[in-house]
């Protein structure tokens, strides 16, 4: 191919990006303009990506004509709410990145606890406007974490028990699909897509807005976290798996092991935490059970007490700063006896330095409850979520880091259940064609196959956990 060859679809495509530009509300930013640099940041720094343009969407019509860009480009689209993707699925090296980030408006409805979303709304702008009505959304756990990729890969956090996943308490939803259709979703309204939409993360569309129950939460909470050293762990593991045999929903339990930084003034060993967070209005029942745990897993210190909710959301965001390292791997399981607290305890005592943790979400409660076939989402069986996940600063520490999570992923394989979470997935998903048949189970893959057929068979939103479609067609 000589020079003029290649230049004619260089030209094309900078005509096209120059007509986004001027259709647009908001504002496009190519290599070397103003406030391109900060815009390619996403939360993730091992995905240091360099996009051909970012459009930064001033208002939602903004995205149809992103849309039209993509498809007469060609240009690889990436859809950015939050950024905090730990995948790195939010921006594209040479593509198209459309930036919802600056749309953020929350609005309440105290009176029917419906709260309506924005796709750059993340669940700090959630948590904010929710909480002067007394009023939550289940929600995650870093509230610096974009409310859309959240929902539509799941949703899970300090509500999961008493009140099931993000998804759960999804009521309708706002999609334009790669044809350009304007669809509204709900259980009555296009309900197929609905199911998909709810754990199938961005393959059918771009969200642009959200609605969704809330739950009443008193004002504060009972919060709580039980601290372990590493010499008593194991106990407090098998402790732990007794106390939750038989747990009110309203209890929301999560383990964590990990080295705090400096300043939560708790020295530089690694540390079991036991943290709960109880949904209901009369707390002493929430002590009760607390003292309870206390009894079985008696721990080295202690922190119980009302906490304002926004404030037990947000209390952990000083770990992940943007521009952090990012690997996470995930495992769904059920036990939790001598054999898998020895495992557990074994990989995770190897964590002597700030940078990585591990998570075990206790779920059942409200969220096993959802029949399993009513959304996308990929098992509401096991008992427990196991996390390991990454947040270093250092490029050199890659390796080493990455290597861990893959190995304590590895080590608990011969426990592990069908189905992985969406929203703990790492890039190196994406490259493996049989991952979502992994993640979903064979009968939900070939659903939402179907609906990728039927809503986007050219594939247009490609940068997620990628759901090919049935019988790909070339682009028009």
């Amino acid at each position: 191919m000589d020079l003029s060859e290649r230049a004619e679809p260089d030209a094309r495509i900078a005509k096209e990006l120059e007509d986004l530009r001027n259709r647009l509300t908001g504002v496009l930013l190519e290599p070397g303009g103003e406030g391109y640099e900060e815009a390619r940041r996403i939360w993730n720094g091992m995905h240091d990506l360099r996009p051909r343009a970012i459009a930064r969407a001033g208002s939602i019509t903004d995205i149809d004509p992103v849309l039209d860009a993509a498809r007469n480009t060609g240009l690889v689209l990436a859809v950015r709410g939050g950024g905090h993707n730990v995948a790195g699925h939010g921006s594209v090296a040479g593509g198209l990145v459309l930036d919802l980030s600056g749309l953020r408006k929350v609005t309440v409805d105290p009176a029917t606890r419906v709260v309506t979303a924005e796709p750059g709304a993340t669940l700090a702008d959630v948590d904010r406007a929710t909480a002067e009505h007394g009023l939550a959304v289940p929600i995650g756990v870093i509230s610096a974490t974009g409310i859309a990729g959240l929902t539509l890969g799941g949703g899970v956090g300090w509500l999961t028990r008493s009140n099931g996943l993000t998804l759960d308490n999804l009521i309708s939803a706002d999609v334009v699909t790669a044809a350009g259709e304007q669809l509204k979703v709900s259980e009555q309204e296009n309900p197929d897509l609905f199911w998909g939409l709810r754990g199938g993360g961005g393959n059918f569309g771009v969200v642009s807005s959200y609605t969704f129950r809330a739950r009443p939460l008193p004002h504060p909470v009972l919060g709580g976290n039980l601290f372990y050293t590493p010499d008593h762990w194991k106990q407090a593991l098998a402790g732990f798996a007794g106390w939750t045999a038989d747990l009110p929903d309203e209890m929301n339990p999560i383990i964590s092991f990990l080295c705090l930084p400096p300043e939560f003034g708790m020295g530089g060993d690694p540390w079991m935490i036991i943290g709960c967070a109880w949904a209901g209005a009369d707390h002493q029942p929430g002590l009760d059970l607390i003292e309870q745990l206390r009894k079985l897993a008696p721990p080295d210190q202690e922190e119980v007490g009302p906490v304002l909710w926004p404030e037990w959301q947000s209390a952990m965001d000083g770990l992940f700063p943007t521009g952090s390292r990012g690997y996470w791997k995930n495992v769904s399981f059920s036990r939790l006896d001598e054999e898998v607290i020895d495992v557990v305890a074994g990989f995770a005592s190897q964590v002597h330095w700030h940078g990585t943790g591990i998570d075990i979400h206790h779920l059942e409660g409200a969220f096993g409850r959802v029949p399993e076939d009513s959304t996308a989402y990929p098992n509401r069986s096991s008992r427990y979520l196991l996390n390991v996940y990454g947040f270093w600063a250092e490029s050199k520490d890659d390796a080493r880091l990455t290597e861990f999570a893959r190995k304590a992923h590895a080590r608990m394989q011969p426990f592990a259940e069908e189905g992985e979470y969406l929203n703990f997935l790492g890039s190196e998903s994406g490259q493996d064609p049989e991952a979502a048949r992994r993640t979903y189970g064979q009968d939900k893959f070939a659903r939402l196959i179907e609906l990728k057929q039927r809503y986007d068979p050219n594939n247009l939103f490609s940068r997620n956990h990628n759901i090919l479609p049935r019988q790909p067609q070339s682009a028009p």
